[in-house]
């Protein structure tokens, strides 16, 4: 599982530093992609293939399915941390996602994302009521 917050900076040549508590889950190899609100998702290399075979099954006739498949896969590049715990991210992801210098990097579970540090700060900014009057209706059962 993926937790935490961290906040490396890319190198000049478009390198990011892995969480050192998140490099043995990435050594078999990683996905890296376009995820919602203009972050980048990072799967280990498994996880990403499981979730694929899902949206394999969604019939191509439903189109908000096509759209999202064509989204995160046109976006996705596989890749192995090195032996420093870097990943390049590729320009296209690093545009998407506003990514300059100063990153952070938030587990959530089965995945991290990757964030441009003031985007992640404003977007904690604006969620913050929302989280906090939120409970049953976004987790079944609850938290507890």
């Amino acid at each position: 599982m993926f937790l935490g917050t961290y906040n490396p900076r890319l190198d000049e040549k478009g390198r990011l530093f892995l969480p050192a508590k998140f490099r043995d889950k990435f050594a078999a190899g990683l996905v890296i992609t376009r995820g919602q609100e203009h972050c980048l998702y990072v799967f280990a290399l498994a996880d990403f293939e499981r979730m694929t075979a899902q949206m394999n099954e969604t019939p191509v006739t439903n189109r908000a399915a096509r759209n999202f498949q064509r989204v995160m896969m046109s976006g996705a590049t596989d890749d192995f941390p090195d032996k420093q715990g870097r990943v390049t991210i590729p320009s296209v992801l690093r545009e998407y996602a506003g990514l300059e210098k100063d990153c952070t990097v938030i587990g959530t579970g089965n995945r991290v994302e990757v964030w441009d540090s003031q985007a992640w700060n404003d977007f904690l900014a604006a969620t913050e009521d929302e989280f906090a009057e939120q409970g049953e209706e976004v987790i079944p059962g609850g938290l507890f």
